[in-house]
């Protein structure tokens, strides 16, 4: 079906589509001449539109509905805030008046938020993957009066634009029946791309898929600069997670070289904001250098969760700094006055990407003056790394072990200096125009973000650090509820009540964590609340999967099954089935977690590297899973020393009262704190310290 649709649209439409233009600047003063239906919205990226000649709306049924009653097409345009291709589409496409002209003539107008309609991207970027083979933002999608696609494209300069837009709408005048019979063909393949066969085959679950499926994703690493042979480069941290708690299992140190090089070479690279902490979302090249300058909450949120893992077994200085910089530039920079934190910081500001972020020498000696000089050294500062027009993008070439030693410094000296560094030149870049902020809070990326935080806590011992876990979980409870249903965003006077698997499975996992990590029951029982709504709004008979949305508003069910910049939402699922099943010993749910995950056997195996979130539940199913539980009065110390460590495939909790859990229950003496080790309902007999503890675990 995927070769049909394409090789159809191929005889339809023959585009070539440019993908450079000059940047060009906005008159943030400049008076409205126009306004659309779009002023009415919260979200940051629809309200740039709202002034636009465009008679945009955001995405409703009725809009559908309005385009069936008069034979419109419709045109679907979606994208981000922080997306600067969309900011240059806005600015030379959409606001010109004759191309406006032509879309309100002939088309319905739809803009949506990706980040608050997830859902209505898929279907499209599914849709434009079968139809182009590849996708991107600005996404621009031409359909019938029923959603169903004609047309689908990314970026296009005003000329192409309008020749897409006269071309499609002469083809569907001129002869409907063939766009709806191509428009169904499309719509046939969305769905097969979501279709996934339930299985059963509990038997192949087995440590040879681990194994083979490593053993071909080696074959894509960059032994040189870490990461996935290419010229970009994103960080994708459920990647590294997997294979950190594999490289531990299996003993694999290829594994475990490859993930502390990516680690090492992310945090040399200018992909790292040196100068105020936090993470840009990937690289424009092969090394890490040069990033595509936004800040997203989920990127920054995972890496905190995947540098204090990687603390707990490398014990690296850079790995903690890097964590306290990142959550000291959220605290600083993306965290909302009512609490919650943004979704996204921009890449452009003053109409050019990167601007707020780099450096020309001139500037530098000005500011730094005497330590110029080793100031450049230390971060490439010479010709050869002139990214464009004179401008430096921090970056280092080597880690500080090496740095002090050919400068004869010490770690605490170059500390100081570092330091004596980054103030002044924070300084002197927050007097520089800003790039804009999307201040809308996405539960699901909040999630996250407690997780990030736990795990650092864990890591590092910081009491504050779980403090700002648990305050992020009560401004959800208070703000991203609506009528007991999750909502995917939060801003005020917001009117979205859409929510997604991904809040439900993420927020689920992040509430696991708190308990796992503060023995506070209550999390445990929202958790239990939450997951129970997800099966209820989502689980999905014909696959025996999860729907990402809700109802049938869209041309296609969603089945999201594949990691990317975000974890798996079923692979989520099935992975709190398995904690909450090994919890309270519901054999119902690690069942149902097997058999999602043997649905996804084939994928693992030909995909590793879209497919770690699963891969890293089959090491929990193909590898001995342990319980340990921490019962007693003194249970908060001892599972705080078992916590600092990284411990692959245990499920590690504690209790210090009585309790009804099957972990917990006829185990508690009052004036003694025991361990307990267990593997399948069979426990050792109880010892009193982790070291014992964990040399149980070593010989079960």
């Amino acid at each position: 079906m995927i070769k049909k649709v394409t090789l159809v649209f191929s005889c339809l439409f023959l585009f070539v589509f440019a993908t450079c233009q000059e940047k060009t600047t906005k008159n943030v003063n400049e008076s409205h001449k126009f306004t659309n239906a779009l002023v009415n919205e919260t979200s940051p990226y629809l309200l740039q539109h709202a002034h636009n000649p465009v008679n945009w709306r955001s995405w409703s049924p009725e809009a559908l509905k309005e385009a069936e009653v008069k034979n419109k097409l419709v045109l679907i345009s979606i994208g981000y805030s922080s997306c600067h291709w969309c900011h240059v589409m806005e600015e030379e496409t959409f606001e010109d008046e004759k191309v406006a002209k032509v879309m309100n003539e002939n088309f319905i107008n739809i803009k949506v938020d990706r980040e608050e309609r997830p859902d209505v991207d898929q279907v499209y970027m599914t849709a434009v993957q079968l139809i182009n083979g590849n996708g991107g933002w600005p996404l621009n999608v031409i359909t019938l009066p029923n959603g169903k696609p004609l047309y689908g494209g990314t970026y296009h300069t005003k000329e192409q634009w309008t020749e897409v837009l006269t071309k499609i709408s002469d083809m569907y005048n001129k002869d409907p029946k063939k766009a709806a019979e191509y428009s169904d063909m499309v719509a046939e393949g969305i769905a097969e791309v979501n279709l996934i066969q339930p299985s059963n085959d509990f038997e192949s679950l087995t440590s040879d898929v681990v194994n083979s499926s490593v053993a071909k994703w080696k074959l894509e690493w960059d032994s040189d600069f870490g990461g996935e042979l290419g010229q970009q480069k994103f960080m994708l941290p459920s990647n590294l997670n997997f294979l950190l708690d594999y490289a531990e299992l299996t003993d694999d140190k290829e594994a475990k070289i490859h993930v502390e090089n990516t680690l090492d070479k992310i945090l040399l690279g200018g992909i790292y904001d040196h100068i105020a902490g936090g993470f840009f979302r990937y690289s424009t090249d092969n090394k890490w250098k040069v990033p595509h300058f936004e800040k997203m909450l989920y990127d920054n949120a995972q890496a905190i969760e995947l540098y204090s893992k990687a603390y707990k077994i490398f014990k690296k200085p850079a790995y903690k700094n890097a964590v306290m910089q990142t959550i000291s530039f959220l605290q600083r920079e993306m965290k909302d006055a009512n609490g919650g934190y943004h979704a996204a910081i921009d890449a452009d500001s003053e109409g050019e990407e990167g601007k707020f972020y780099v450096w020309k020498i001139e500037v530098l000696k000005s500011i730094l003056k005497n330590d110029f000089e080793l100031f450049a050294s230390y971060y490439n500062i010479n010709t050869a790394a002139e990214w464009e027009e004179g401008n430096f993008v921090l970056h280092k070439s080597e880690v500080d072990d090496v740095f002090i030693k050919q400068n004869n410094l010490s770690i605490k000296e170059l500390d100081e200096i570092k330091n004596n560094w980054n103030e002044p030149l924070l300084n002197a870049r927050n007097e520089r125009v800003r790039p804009r902020s999307d201040d809308k809070i996405i539960t699901s990326w909040n999630a996250l973000l407690i997780n990030g935080l736990v795990n650092a806590y864990e890591a590092f011992g910081e009491k504050e650090h779980l403090k700002m876990a648990t305050s992020i979980l009560e401004f959800i409870k208070k703000n991203s509820f609506n009528d007991g249903d999750l909502v995917h965003t939060f801003k005020k006077g917001s009117q979205r009540k859409e929510g997604f698997l991904e809040d439900y499975a993420f927020l689920v996992d992040a509430t696991l964590s708190l308990y796992g990590t503060t023995m506070i029951t209550e999390y445990l029982e929202l958790a239990q609340k939450l997951n129970a709504s997800a099966i209820e709004k989502y689980s999905d008979a014909e696959t025996g999967m999860f729907k990402y949305n809700e109802g049938e508003e869209l041309i296609a069910k969603i089945i999201k099954t594949d990691d990317g910049v975000l974890p798996s939402p079923n692979a989520e699922m099935a992975h709190n089935l398995f904690k909450l099943g090994h919890l309270v010993y519901n054999t119902d749910m690690m069942k149902k977690s097997k058999s999602m995950l043997s649905s996804m056997l084939p994928s693992i195996t030909d995909s590793a590297p879209s497919y770690s979130k699963w891969n890293a539940l089959l090491l929990n199913t193909a590898y001995p899973f342990y319980e340990i539980a921490v019962v007693g009065n003194n249970a908060e110390v001892l599972l705080q020393q078992l916590q600092v460590k990284n411990i692959p495939n245990v499920l590690l909790v504690g209790s210090s009262e009585k309790s009804n859990l099957p972990l917990f229950e006829g185990r508690f003496a009052k004036d003694d704190t025991l361990i307990y080790v267990c593997q399948n309902t069979t426990c050792k007999l109880p010892v009193a310290t982790v070291e014992e503890a964990l040399q149980q675990l070593a010989n079960f």
